[in-house]
């Protein structure tokens, strides 16, 4: 329950049962120093016309650009303070944003197939490793027509040849 709830109950209490404050605030759950707190907030109408007075010159400024503007101008409010009276007067810039550019979706054509032998070629790198983990890679080369291989390429690494030995 919010204090001034609370607050309103305790003086419903002493109205009608005409009882302490310290028993009205006891039952209300409510401490005495609450009940007798009076809010010494100053006033924010410094505040609100510098405010309005940058907004209207500069209607794109946001909060954190104001509030520089207001502390070069020599104004020693708290952040928190020009930032509760900024959302208080509903000056949050809500610019749209652009939305992401959607690539236009394509039709799919279909793929020409060759005519004839050595009209296209396909390439591609493939790469393995024999038992005893030795990597190679091979250049491959296909005739699209027949999908037979046209060339084949072995692209080894890390051999060296010594006296009729080959070493990996």
């Amino acid at each position: 329950m919010k204090t001034s709830r609370r607050r309103a109950w305790v003086e419903h209490l002493r109205a009608r049962f005409e009882v302490s404050v310290a028993f009205a605030c006891d039952v209300a759950g409510l401490g005495r120093s609450v009940y007798y707190y009076k809010c010494k907030r100053p006033s924010d109408d410094d505040v609100i016309d510098a405010l309005l007075a940058l907004v209207e010159r500069h209607p794109r400024w946001g909060m954190p650009k104001l509030f520089k503007r207001l502390r070069y101008q020599g104004k020693v409010w708290n952040k928190k303070r020009v930032e509760r009276v900024y959302k208080m007067l509903n000056l949050n810039l809500n610019l749209r944003r652009k939305g992401k550019r959607r690539v236009p979706t394509r039709i799919p054509e279909p793929l020409s197939e060759p005519s004839k032998h050595n009209d296209s070629w396909s390439m591609d790198f493939m790469s393995d490793a024999l038992s005893y983990r030795h990597r190679f890679r091979t250049r491959n080369v296909l005739d699209d027509y027949n999908r037979q291989p046209s060339f084949l390429n072995t692209i080894q690494s890390n051999i060296t040849i010594d006296d009729n030995h080959v070493w990996f």
